[in-house]
């Protein structure tokens, strides 16, 4: 047997074949409560119980492992989820259980429609789900089953409170059907220095008693089951600031959506946020935030960053990211319609009152204020987007770099903004007609693919000649081994999730210029 995914931690190892063990099977709507006040109740309780278990976990481990247990342990004491689940008792009669599940779904849903890093991320509160609703059953939650030997990892997909806490001297392999290069599971597997890999098509359905895992090429194969494990690097150490071995400075920034977020970025050494989903403050939305709700949704999050560099991307929503009080219609293809920037085309006034609020967020947290947009395609909506933004009172105006047209324009828009940032991850779905989501493409949406690089070093040409910055925060930024391809390219600033900086950030120091530069296609 052999079996290819996506490589997405290096290393080569083989060794016994544990399998996770599937999720809770899907709560009854049966038998209706007695007493819906009640049931109700039971909600609040056993979320807290999950939160203080996995903040438990937290406080027994440290870096990237701490900040992603404390992140999920906030997602399981949402007020938005649990008081979601409480009203659906009382309206629907519907056990807790039960509630939980479907409110849960609602929020995956919405996450799952985002795309991206924000799809990835229903499979965290899919996790967090199960857990409450094993507790209010009594049951044991689902995880990761207790190794007492050195093993080979296989699940359908691993949340990341399983895939922080997990012992890299037992866990020899992580193996996962689902899951991308993005995923806190590829993430994490490298910042513990596990060789994975990811969207395996067909693993589950081994009974090898072993696995050999091939963590660089995306290789999987059938062993006899015998322990042979290659040297394994320590865990990364970096100081926080991001710079080559020669001290030329490479800004290593955060990717956040939350507060909590925010604060794991900083814990981890961010120098500031290369890109603020600000649409994170509106997923549970049923009507447009006010301006001082925004105000006050967008300060949460930058007060950590005081007096350091932030960079806030404008609503990045549309038919293929619904929000409630954005109705678009049905759409032939999604993700080549109304989105980002575009819906502001026809509704002004929606980006000039966010304009608004986070120019005042700006000035309650004191933070070094950027503001982009998403979805450019051509100079003259880079233009149109930068006078709305200046008369909002912004001193520094950017756009995403996620359209193979703006990257192919680099000079005429950059002759219009201040600074461009690369999404790698749209601009590699649309490069190669690749599907984001579907792991069956998985390996063209790789971010070593030489087209994608040329299109960076295009872009990092342009911002060269004409003295303007070019980051990159797509999750390309996040991979140790191609962070020096990219600064060897001409990338200014990387931006990434907080737990892959010291990754990152230590790979740098290994390298001088010279070296990036030969790497670079």
């Amino acid at each position: 047997m052999s079996l290819s995914g996506v490589g997405v931690s290096p290393g080569r190892v083989s060794g016994p074949r544990v399998v996770v063990a599937a999720d809770l099977p899907e709560p009854s709507s049966v038998p209706v409560p007695d007493a819906l006040d009640v049931e109700a109740g039971k909600i609040g309780p056993a979320a807290a119980a999950v939160a203080a278990e996995l903040s438990d976990r937290a406080r027994s481990v440290s870096g990237d492992a701490r900040s992603v247990l404390e992140t999920t342990a906030a997602m399981a004491s949402d007020p938005a989820l649990i008081a979601s689940a409480e009203r659906l008792v009382r309206e629907r009669s519907l056990p807790a259980p039960r509630a939980v599940w479907e409110a849960a779904g609602e929020f995956m849903t919405a996450l799952r429609a985002a795309g991206g890093y924000m799809a990835e991320r229903a499979a965290d509160v899919a996790d967090v789900r199960d857990r409450i609703v094993a507790s209010l059953l009594g049951l044991a939650p689902p995880g990761v089953p207790e190794l007492r030997s050195p093993s080979v990892l296989v699940a359908r997909d691993l949340a990341p409170a399983d895939t922080a806490g997990l012992d890299p001297d037992l866990v020899l392999a992580l193996v996962t059907e689902e899951g991308g290069p993005t995923s806190h599971t590829a993430i994490l597997a490298r910042a513990l220095g596990i060789p994975a890999v990811v969207a395996c098509a067909g693993v589950l359905a081994c009974d090898a008693p072993g696995l050999t895992v091939d963590g660089s090429a995306g290789e999987v194969t059938a062993s006899d089951g015998v322990v042979r494990a290659s040297a394994r690097k320590s865990r990364p150490e970096w100081d926080g600031i991001g710079r080559l071995a020669d001290g030329h400075r490479v800004k290593l920034l955060a990717n956040v959506g939350s507060p909590t977020d925010a604060h794991a970025a900083i814990a981890a050494g961010a120098e500031g946020i290369g890109l603020f989903r600000t649409e994170f403050c509106y997923l549970s939305a049923e009507e447009e935030p006010t301006e001082s709700a925004q105000r006050a949704a967008y300060a949460a999050v930058l007060a950590p960053f005081a007096g350091r560099p932030v960079v806030v991307r404008t609503l990045d929503a549309g038919s293929d990211k619904p929000l409630a009080f954005l109705p678009m219609g049905a759409e032939p293809n999604p993700a080549l319609g109304v989105r980002g920037l575009r819906i502001a085309f026809d509704r002004p006034e929606l980006l000039d009152r966010q304009l608004s609020a986070i120019t005042a967020a700006a000035a309650d947290t004191g933070v070094k204020l950027s503001v982009m947009a998403p979805m450019v395609a051509t100079a003259a909506e880079a233009a149109w987007f930068a006078a709305r933004a200046r008369a909002a009172g912004i001193g520094r105006v950017g756009v995403m770099i996620e359209i193979p047209a703006a990257a192919l324009c680099a000079e005429e828009i950059l002759a219009e903004v201040d600074f461009v940032s690369l999404g790698t991850n749209d601009l590699a779905q649309y490069v190669f007609a690749a599907d984001r989501q579907l792991g069956a493409v998985a390996s063209l949406k790789d971010p070593h693919q030489k087209a994608l690089l040329r299109l960076v070093g295009l872009e990092a040409a342009a911002g060269a000649s004409a003295g303007k910055p070019v980051g990159v925060c797509g999750e390309a930024a996040a991979d140790p081994s191609l962070a020096p391809v990219l600064v060897g390219a001409g990338v200014t600033s990387l931006s990434m999730n907080a737990v892959a900086l010291a990754g990152v950030g230590a790979a740098l120091r290994e390298v001088d210029l010279e070296a990036c530069r030969a790497l670079a296609p």
